[in-house]
């Protein structure tokens, strides 16, 4: 379904069943949450961040999504994104490409919910964020399952050996549960993410509001979390900030740093304008931080750099996931903002990343 196609009334009703299955805040008040517009505390912005989004160049099935995240296989481009209430074709959509501009639908993960998530999760009625990664010869792609403010959320993992629909090996496995979050955790189990490191070693990085984004190691060979380091590590967090606004990690290494990507302030209000979500990162010389953004400032004590954020035709910008192409060496950004023409409809965008002074630039 393309929103595009669809009167205001039933968008507006699309956008806030989009909201309903992919916000994760806090239960506040929506309308207490943050400020519109104007630079949130702590952070820095690139010379760019507000011209990132100065014109549109994809084609065909681009909305609506949330929460993309992007991979190759032979010469076909395919995007994960979440679910969103009353779609049709399945659970965790794809989308695919040949040149990066065109896309046009390609099956789904799921045809229903996997059948522990009633149970593990009750009221949960959609899949979000869905990471795609290639490791130990098979396709992953892990996903979460919660409801809108609520840190009883768990993180599961879905595999296939290819991602062409038409090869006859095509078949996704559910694998179950990975890891999970419950009410009075200091996290919540949300927005996965994977690195494959240079040595060969998996990290997932995960996290959406209460104290941040966090991260631990993946065993290589069953994609669950590892029975033998149990170590978590504590990326990035914005104390000082109401509801602690920070999700979405994206974790990738590049020359001698590794960068965070991450998801910063309000995606998911009711009215659209109201929303300031925008995309930021910081880096490391390790996967487990510390992170800084160009300032020197600590993810972990509030900073991160803005590199993309809304303007009056497209807002609040997140969702991303970066990802190097390892056979091209290429860079890129996939994220979705709001159409403002459109009412606020989620759309996919993907940007370039080009590297200055071993910091990235989109372009």
């Amino acid at each position: 379904m393309h929103v595009k196609g669809l009167g205001l009334a039933a968008l507006s009703g699309l956008v806030l069943s989009i909201a309903g299955c992919s916000t994760s805040a806090p239960s506040v008040a929506k309308s207490s949450l943050a400020p519109s517009s104007g630079e949130s505390p702590g952070l820095s912005y690139s010379a760019t961040a507000q011209t990132v989004l100065g014109s549109y160049s994809l084609a065909g099935n681009t909305g609506p999504m949330h929460d993309p995240s992007m991979i190759r296989q032979g010469s076909t481009y395919y995007a994960f994104t979440s679910d969103y209430l009353g779609q049709s074709g399945g659970y965790l959509l794809m989308r695919c490409s040949d040149d990066r501009v065109h896309w046009s639908g390609c099956g789904a993960v799921f045809q229903q919910m996997p059948g522990w998530t009633g149970t593990a999760v009750p009221g949960a009625l959609c899949l979000w964020a869905p990471d795609v990664s290639f490791f130990n010869g098979v396709y992953h792609v892990y996903y979460a399952v919660s409801t809108t403010g609520s840190q009883r959320s768990v993180i599961g993992l879905a595999t296939n050996t290819t991602l062409d629909p038409r090869d006859p090996a095509y078949k996704w496995v559910d694998r179950g549960p990975v890891m999970t979050s419950k009410p009075g955790d200091d996290f919540n189990a949300i927005d996965p993410n994977i690195l494959v490191d240079t040595d060969g070693s998996v990290w997932l990085t995960y996290g959406s509001y209460w104290s941040g984004i966090k991260q631990r190691r993946i065993d290589a060979t069953t994609g669950m979390l590892s029975a033998t380091d149990a170590v978590r590590y504590d990326l990035a967090t914005r104390p000082g900030t109401a509801d602690n606004p920070i999700e979405g990690p994206s974790l990738i290494q590049h020359g001698g740093y590794y960068y965070l990507f991450v998801s910063v302030d309000y995606c998911c209000n009711a009215s659209p304008v109201t929303n300031n979500y925008k995309q930021a990162v910081g880096r490391s010389m390790t996967p487990h931080g510390p992170f800084v953004d160009v300032q020197g400032t600590r993810m972990t004590d509030g900073g991160g750099t803005v590199l993309i954020q809304g303007n009056a035709s497209w807002n609040a910008p997140g969702g991303g996931t970066a990802w190097i192409d390892s056979d091209t060496g290429e860079s890129f950004l996939a994220f979705h903002a709001l159409d403002m023409s459109h009412g606020g409809a989620p759309e996919l965008w993907l940007k370039s990343i080009t590297w200055q002074n071993d910091w990235p630039v989109i372009q």
